[in-house]
């Protein structure tokens, strides 16, 4: 049972709620079902107290929103802070490489550890043909690989992020042009991959991104006033039976 000043929370309730806050494992969801719950008392009260009518079908944010309007200051980014966000942050404000790659994918399952490691010792050993005979990756790829690129003779084409999964983009991103000295791992297996060609990301100017960092920042802003407004509801309660210590709610960080 918990109770919230002078209302309480069942364990009906509770177990009701949950199915709305997916989790690990059942005292997680139990735990996001009844800070939901004593959220929205919470809110609803403070909305009562001020005389703010709220939707039937209003969420906590929704309604924490109309209080918020009511009872709180959410400064805005100014300029400034938009171009100090900028200047600190300028390698997240380019645009992607853009690398020709060819590749021969040994192919391994992720749970195979035998696999894995024979696919690795045979990357190795293709990588070292290559390195005495780069003219031949075209007949080896078509001869070892297992991705259909294999008879293109490995040729994946131009490849920039968001183009294959994430393990493999992480580190072929890194790549400079030539041969890989070692193989690449991804949820598919080895590969063994060379770089033919290399553009570089450009640097995007303020101009280019000042509207997203502005909406970055405030969005930032504002989260971290529902935070303490709902910090503050918490701390002029009575509640009784939950412990808000346990909580990792993205409200309440």
């Amino acid at each position: 049972m918990i109770r919230v000043n002078q209302t309480e929370i069942s364990e009906n309730a509770i177990l009701a709620e949950m199915q709305y806050h997916p989790a690990e494992n059942q005292r997680d969801a139990m735990i996001r079902a009844s800070e939901a719950l004593i959220i929205g008392e919470l809110v609803k009260a403070r909305a009562q107290a001020l005389g703010i009518t709220l939707e039937a079908d209003a969420d906590n944010e929704e309604a924490l929103e109309a209080l918020l309007a009511k009872e709180a200051i959410t400064p805005s980014a100014t300029a400034e802070d938009c171009e100090r966000y900028y200047q600190a942050n300028l390698d997240k404000f380019q645009t992607t490489p853009l690398l020709a790659v060819r590749h021969i994918l040994l192919a391994a399952a992720p749970d195979d550890d035998d696999a894995r490691i024979a696919a690795a010792d045979k990357a190795i050993a293709i990588i070292d043909q290559l390195s005495q005979a780069p003219a031949s990756f075209a007949a080896l790829a078509e001869a070892h690989s297992a991705c259909p690129s294999a008879k293109l003779g490995g040729n994946l084409g131009q490849i920039t992020r968001g183009q294959t999964v994430p393990e493999f983009e992480r580190q072929l991103l890194k790549l400079q042009p030539g041969l890989a000295r070692r193989p690449l791992e991804s949820r598919y297996g080895l590969h063994v991959v060379s770089v033919d060609q290399r553009a570089e990301g450009r640097q995007l100017t303020y101009e280019q991104v000042e509207d997203r960092i502005r909406e970055y920042l405030n969005e930032k802003v504002r989260r971290k006033a529902i935070a303490q407004y709902i910090q503050t509801l918490i701390a002029d309660a009575s509640i009784e039976g939950f412990d808000f210590s346990v909580s990792e709610s993205p409200l309440l960080q």
